[in-house]
């Protein structure tokens, strides 16, 4: 008897193990995997513009490093032409006398952000991008990067549209390159 009582309940574990997971135990799963993903996306900074803004203002100041080397190594001249809602890369032709476009379109920013840019302290009121056709107007460049080393002394800024958003700084005073800096209450504090 107790053989027969031993597998009963043997039968009953087995068959009892062999059911899998309770309801119960698959939703606290889910809601423990669920955090942690949550977790994750808001610790990369993956969620939300301010760090694609970032990600914006460091692919422009590795653009600047970039053309500054370029133009030294090259022995050409090049430039930024500066909108508002994006920019463009020009190479001087020397031959031809006038700035030419690298890429055949403008890098544009996200609708959400802005550019603005002071020359030697004085603001600029940049274009409106234009569909104009290729060749068809001899574009001049805001900031000038030259083979001597020298890039245009400058402060540009690259702003959420919302009133309190995210406000980032690139500056050079024409020898160094530009970094990027948060922008606070007209203060700049050092990031990068």
């Amino acid at each position: 008897m107790n053989l027969a009582c031993a597998m009963r309940a043997c039968r009953s574990g087995a068959s009892r193990a062999g059911r899998g997971f309770t309801l119960v135990e698959l939703l606290v799963v889910i809601v423990i995997l669920g955090s942690l993903i949550g977790l994750a996306v808001l610790s990369t900074g993956i969620a939300g513009p301010a760090r694609e803004l970032r990600n914006e203002a460091e692919r422009l100041a590795g653009l600047i490093a970039v053309l500054a080397d370029e133009a030294v190594l090259d022995n050409r001249e090049y430039g930024l032409l500066l909108h508002a809602e994006g920019y463009r890369v020009l190479r001087y032709d020397p031959l031809a006398a006038r700035w030419q476009a690298l890429d055949d379109e403008s890098h544009r920013l996200p609708a959400w952000a802005e550019l603005s840019v002071e020359l030697e302290g004085e603001a600029l009121q940049l274009p409106q991008p234009t569909a104009e056709p290729r060749g068809a107007a001899n574009p001049i460049p805001q900031l000038l990067l030259l083979s001597s080393g020298e890039l245009s002394p400058f402060r540009l800024r690259l702003n959420e549209r919302r009133k309190d958003g995210l406000r980032l700084l690139l500056s050079s005073d024409g020898f160094r390159l530009p970094r990027v800096e948060v922008e606070s209450d007209g203060q700049a504090g050092r990031r990068g």
